[in-house]
């Protein structure tokens, strides 16, 4: 259903983009508008990866630089079926993780220093399991079509800023201008709701790679009570990256508003919960080698 949501929503986009080109620039300028933004996204697809890793200075750890969070990133993968992908850990106080790279074969995860000195060995499994059902969903190249056609309908809006537009369009100069503040807006929206989709889908396929979705649920509320707490300078001086993050790394955005990101946790940790109350009992306790998510234990890597 997640899939189905996030092909109509980027149908959506696709027509929005057409249907302004068309009125604005004509036959011409939906080309050379779609053809300027795909080159800017295909280079930022290729790049992406090392410039986000850069922008929150992140730093890649091995098997012996740390082991158990490396022990428990190769365990998910494998359940996962997806190429064991690099990992970092960020000098950060934020409890946070996020996920990046173009495919499953060029994957990289990230967790905050904070996340591993406040969730406990089973939430820290569910949180990268999330991070993994990103990279096993594809949604970096979901989102990377999006921004393109997202950043093509803000040049369109640019154009008719500084050449006009079709004089002849249905909507006349007053509709023009229209287009143009609303356009880029209209678009942002479309977005944020492919980004939010994506966030549930990763969660229930996080949940379903951990077997562990109570977990899961327990991590979000920890990093939602964390996040909100704590200033991430990094995620501030770049908002841009804010959607790659389990959960909203920046403030000022305390309720669910067209504008976020993010789902509103509440129906995150909801909809975990009904996914926990559906499953299959597990085999035994303990029966994955993880501490039980109730675990009082924290910070196994602080």
């Amino acid at each position: 259903m997640s899939f189905a949501r996030t092909a109509l929503l980027m149908a959506t986009m696709t027509g929005l983009f057409l249907a302004i080109g068309y009125m604005l620039g004509g036959t011409d300028g939906v080309t050379i508008a779609f053809m300027i933004a795909a080159v800017m996204n295909f280079f930022a697809y290729w790049n992406s990866d090392k410039m986000v890793l850069s922008m929150h200075r992140a730093r890649e750890v091995d098997a012996r630089t740390a082991p158990e969070l490396v022990s428990v990133v190769a365990t998910l993968a494998r359940r996962a079926d997806l190429p064991m992908p690099r990992v970092y850990i960020i000098d950060n106080p934020q409890p946070n993780a996020f996920a990046t790279g173009r495919n499953p074969e060029n994957a990289a995860v990230a967790a905050t220093t904070g996340l591993l000195k406040t969730l406990n060995r089973a939430e820290i499994e569910g949180v990268m399991a999330h991070e993994l059902a990103h990279v096993k969903n594809r949604d970096t190249l979901t989102m990377t079509i999006t921004a393109t056609i997202a950043g093509a309908i803000s040049m369109l809006a640019n154009f008719a800023l500084f050449f006009g537009g079709r004089r002849d369009n249905p909507l006349g100069l007053i509709g023009t201008i229209l287009v143009m503040i609303f356009a880029p807006m209209a678009a942002m929206l479309v977005q944020m709701a492919i980004s939010r989709t994506r966030e549930f889908a990763a969660d229930k396929t996080g949940a379903e790679i951990s077997g562990e979705p109570l977990a899961l649920a327990s991590a979000l509320e920890k990093l939602h009570f964390g996040a909100s707490r704590t200033i991430n300078e990094a995620a501030e001086d770049n908002p841009a990256t804010a959607h790659m993050f389990i959960v909203n790394p920046l403030h000022g955005r305390a309720f669910d508003s067209l504008f976020s990101t993010h789902p509103r946790m509440e129906e995150r940790i909801a909809r975990l919960q009904a996914l926990a109350n559906h499953r299959p009992p597990a085999a035994s306790p303990g029966a994955s080698g993880i501490p039980d998510s109730g675990s009082s234990r924290r910070g196994p890597w602080g």
